[in-house]
């Protein structure tokens, strides 16, 4: 590499022959292509002490990806406008992006399957203790209504999770079928099965 070549997240080159972030009549604004990209490298390797930088604890990026001209021909095949990178829809607690396993989903699938991940086992996710009937409870977030969809009272965790996982499949099939690659579509079928 040559000396003097700044390193974008300490990791990435960048060799647009374009201004990647140009000033147009008085705006700035961002290469799509770069914007991705700089975001992808800022979360793995600048990442922040704060809940969301810990959840990019240990991700890399692919090698080729870290050449931003290799990363923005993978991404103009893609089918990405209005929509975000993902990388571990298609294989699930992937740390790795790459062009296997990433894939770009539109805000609603990207909140839905986030929308339970908060570091802990699968087999606690939707259920929360109820202290008033001293039950578990199972609640799932509906992306359709943007509403917490209370699933009823349990005995056992085991349960309250099955009723969840239950409730989360049916909406990630109704997800899927609104989906035009089939990656995604067929991810989420399976997702919570």
């Amino acid at each position: 590499m040559k000396s003097g070549i700044k390193l974008v997240a300490g990791v990435g080159i960048n060799d647009a022959d374009y201004v990647v972030n140009p000033t147009v009549n008085g705006k700035r604004e961002s290469c799509p292509f770069y914007l991705t990209w700089n975001n992808m490298l800022q979360s793995c390797y600048k990442r922040s002490l704060s809940k969301a930088g810990k959840s990019y604890a240990g991700c890399t990026v692919y090698k080729e990806w870290l050449t931003f001209s290799n990363f923005k021909g993978w991404m103009e095949k893609q089918d990405w406008e209005g929509k975000e990178i993902d990388k571990d829809l298609l294989c699930q607690e992937n740390k790795i992006y790459s062009p296997e396993n990433c894939v770009f989903i539109d805000v609603l699938v990207n909140k839905f399957i986030a929308s339970n991940w908060k570091g802990i086992e699968l087999k606690q996710q939707g259920v929360s203790w109820h202290v008033t009937a001293k039950k578990y409870q199972a609640r799932c977030g509906n992306p359709f209504t943007k509403k917490e969809e209370h699933l009823g009272l349990f005995l056992c965790r085991i349960e309250a999770n099955q009723a969840w996982k239950k409730r989360k499949h049916e909406l990630a099939c109704q997800l899927a079928d609104l989906q035009t690659d089939k990656r995604v579509a067929n991810a989420l079928r399976i997702r919570y099965l």
